[in-house]
């Protein structure tokens, strides 16, 4: 006798650099047609390759899904201008939109409250929104800030029909994500949630990214778990932290949980490959495009 949830698997978004996206020969078929495909921006990159990154994706089949970094923005103007040029030049219709990580704003933003509030992203058309969620809290505020910012968040989507959900930060402790995404209800935060985790990598790599990323109590657990040499000097598979959050959102559908958030620290191939293996993915031969038609 088999369960109805048998056989299925969580669905999954993946990010890559505008740098990837714009020139990596291995993306076209690499992904399911229509899946998000995340872009960064670390402030480095200008207008122009953030538009060019969101256009191939887009024009590859993908569902492209921009970051907008709230205190690496500049001006309004600046804001507006992006937002206009990957709306109508890449078909744009979601975004992450999240703080920055800078200390001291580089521009006229400080939050990404500040930035939806323009109305921007509405003007052009833009109504599905991810924001950010740290399910092991931050080093820049206490998580009463942070649940009070996706309070003010989810009241923005309300008053707009914006289309809101929480991405979060990768982490290793699977158990632990699930009970901060369903105790999000009790402090009147009822978004949906997508879960984000590492995909395979070496895990001498995962640690250099965790320190990098702050994700401090995830590293320890991390740690903890490969106290060896001989298992630092191996690859980590993803499926210890996601298994659980699958069986999960498989067995309790009114979890806040919707689907996980794919970091390719071992490459966006060896993450593609990984969730064709495990079913996330299904790959069709007609999801290539001709990229010269």
């Amino acid at each position: 006798m088999t369960t109805p949830n048998a056989g299925k698997k969580i669905e999954a978004s993946i990010e890559v650099s505008p740098r990837q996206a714009v020139e990596s020969a291995d993306l076209p078929g690499l992904f399911p047609a229509g899946v998000r495909v995340y872009i960064t921006d670390v402030g480095s990159d200008p207008t122009e390759t953030l538009v060019a990154a969101a256009r191939r994706v887009h024009d590859l089949g993908y569902t492209p899904v921009p970051h907008f970094a709230s205190r690496r923005l500049t001006t309004r103007q600046a804001l507006e201008d992006r937002i206009k040029a990957m709306a109508e030049s890449a078909g744009v219709q979601d975004v992450l939109v999240i703080g920055g990580g800078l200390e001291k704003p580089a521009g006229e933003f400080s939050s990404s409250m500040e930035v939806l509030e323009t109305g921007f992203f509405d003007k052009y058309g833009v109504t599905n929104m991810g924001v950010a969620g740290h399910p092991e809290g931050s080093p820049d505020f206490s998580e009463e800030v942070a649940l009070e910012a996706l309070r003010l968040k989810k009241s923005f989507g309300e008053r707009t029909d914006a289309k809101i959900r929480i991405v979060t930060q990768f982490g290793f402790d699977g158990d632990k994500f699930i009970k901060w995404a369903d105790s999000l209800k009790d402090h009147g935060v009822d978004l949906p949630v997508h879960l984000g985790v590492a995909g395979p990598a070496k895990i001498t790599t995962l640690i250099k990214y965790a320190a990098m990323c702050g994700v401090g109590n995830s590293l320890s657990f991390f740690k903890r778990n490969t106290r060896s040499l001989t298992m630092l000097a191996t690859s980590h598979s993803p499926e210890d932290v996601v298994a659980p959050i699958e069986n999960h959102v498989l067995s309790r559908p009114e979890t806040a949980i919707r689907q996980i958030h794919v970091f390719p620290f071992g490459g966006i191939k060896k993450a593609s490959e990984w969730l064709v293996d495990r079913g996330s993915w299904r790959l069709s031969p007609h999801t290539v495009r001709n990229e010269t038609a």
